[in-house]
């Protein structure tokens, strides 16, 4: 049997909780890093899909994207989700435990049979700590997400709109009369997203991971490394499943323009134009290539970070 890997998921009593966050936000920013690292060439692709109406297919916007802008393409806009998406995992791993640890505490003050860090939450208890753990982090993934869609939904060449990041949040700022307004549109279909992605993302871990311990009757600190990344990248699918239509429609309302050019008067209204124009299937374009995406990309993240907290620990 492979070696056992640190838990990730139940921490040591013997760490304070300050510590034990910390650990946890560390993990948790470089697993983000190789998130990034994998996940930028498919999520150009899905922006381009879900954005615009002239590739019929992923791999004819991916053809594209290669022959028309070459293949550093496939990596326009990683400054920003390097600096930040390492920021967003950290703090869904942190918030996401300390949330745990929270209802931990109070089902033991409930429930004298509730060991913490030994008996497990309820499935809806896991759902509720990673919605929090998604709602937190849409404070910062909001904007870092609104200025990476623009950079990659751009045109190449002469007629981009944007130099860089930076330049993207000065315009941004200017087209909306103001930093937040423009750097935070469409904040409330992302803390939907966020909310239901995460919150079904740990859900879907956390019973793959119970199932395996209970099947194979051994403690959840002694399941391989590999089944660790396989059960990560199985989350991710579901992940994407359950949210792939809010996601749709931040993409769209993070495209959109301002003033006079603005087509969504809000989310609301993006949710009826697309249906209007393009029905059901609106609400999917893309789901391909995120897909194939998130089975690599979460099995890292999840893989990396377990690494880290055992190198750490």
């Amino acid at each position: 049997m492979a070696a056992p890997a640190a838990d990730i998921e139940s921490h040591d009593g013997q760490n304070s909780a300050g510590l034990q966050t910390a650990k946890d936000l560390f993990s948790g920013a470089v697993g983000g890093i190789a998130q990034v690292l994998i996940g930028q060439p498919f999520d150009i692709v899905k922006v381009r899909l879900q954005t615009s109406t002239q590739y019929s297919s992923a791999l004819t916007a991916a053809a594209s994207i290669y022959k028309n802008e070459g293949a550093l393409a496939f990596y326009k806009g990683t400054l920003t989700p390097l600096l930040g998406i390492g920021a967003c995992v950290s703090i869904q791993f942190g918030a996401f435990h300390s949330a745990r640890r929270f209802l931990e505490q109070r089902r033991a003050s409930t429930d004298k049979s509730f060991v913490p860090g030994v008996s497990n939450l309820s499935y809806g208890e896991y759902y509720a700590a990673g919605a929090f753990a998604g709602v937190a982090n849409s404070v910062i993934s909001g904007p870092i997400e609104h200025v990476r869609i623009r950079l990659q939904a751009q045109p190449h060449g002469a007629g981009a709109l944007y130099s860089g990041p930076w330049d993207c949040v000065r315009k941004l700022s200017q087209q909306a009369g103001g930093v937040l307004p423009g750097l935070y549109r469409g904040e409330v279909v992302t803390v939907l997203r966020e909310a239901q992605a995460y919150g079904l993302w740990f859900l879907a871990f956390e019973w793959l991971m119970n199932a395996d311990a209970a099947r194979n009757k051994i403690d959840r600190k002694e399941i391989p490394s590999y089944k660790i990344a396989l059960y990560g990248g199985l989350a991710g699918e579901a992940l994407w499943l359950g949210s792939y239509p809010l996601d749709v429609v931040k993409s769209k309302m993070q495209t959109d323009g301002f003033g006079s050019t603005q087509k969504y008067k809000s989310m609301r209204d993006c949710f009826g134009q697309t249906f209007r124009q393009e029905g059901m299937r609106g609400f999917w374009k893309g789901i391909g290539p995120t897909l194939l995406r998130a089975m690599p990309v979460s099995a890292g993240t999840f893989a990396v970070v377990e690494m880290t907290m055992r190198a750490i620990n």
